[in-house]
């Protein structure tokens, strides 16, 4: 028996999936537990229109991305912090004061967990933070941090 597995079932299929299984196994356990469902045309049919939607969904994220990551690359966030001789600061900026300063400033909002900066910025001056968009879409943003 054919059937589109609603959920993933360990094993056997992924959600999506169409495959042939027994038909005992599809009707005692993957239809009584709404694990999987008939494949019948009309719900083949719904399937491949679920995932067009999906892959559509999918392009305009990227082509969001795209555009966030124009965006970012034009501008430049300032950030304030005491400092002692010498220009080093007292602490770091972290990823958490610089995506306040980007909303505050530019009103873009980003996750903290985006930008790849392990340690922090730790000095006076102009420093590039990685941002990742989109997984084949990465942005660099400017950060200028000054002296309070």
């Amino acid at each position: 028996m054919k059937v589109i597995f609603t959920q993933d079932v360990k094993g056997k299929g992924k959600k999506g999936e169409v495959k042939e299984v027994p038909v005992g196994y599809a009707n005692n356990f993957l239809l009584k537990n709404n694990y999987a469902i008939e494949a019948t045309p009309g719900n083949l049919k719904q399937l491949q229109a679920q995932n067009k939607r999906v892959e559509k969904d999918k392009e305009q994220a990227l082509i969001d991305a795209e555009e966030l990551k124009e965006r970012i690359e034009a501008l430049e966030v300032s950030v304030t912090a005491k400092a002692g001789d010498g220009g080093r600061l007292f602490g770091s900026v972290s990823t958490k004061q610089i995506v306040e300063a980007l909303k505050q400033q530019h009103d873009i909002k980003v996750d903290k967990r985006k930008m790849d900066l392990p340690d922090g910025i730790r000095s006076l001056g102009y420093t590039n933070v990685p941002v990742k968009l989109h997984h084949q879409v990465s942005a660099t943003l400017k950060v200028h941090v000054t002296e309070a």
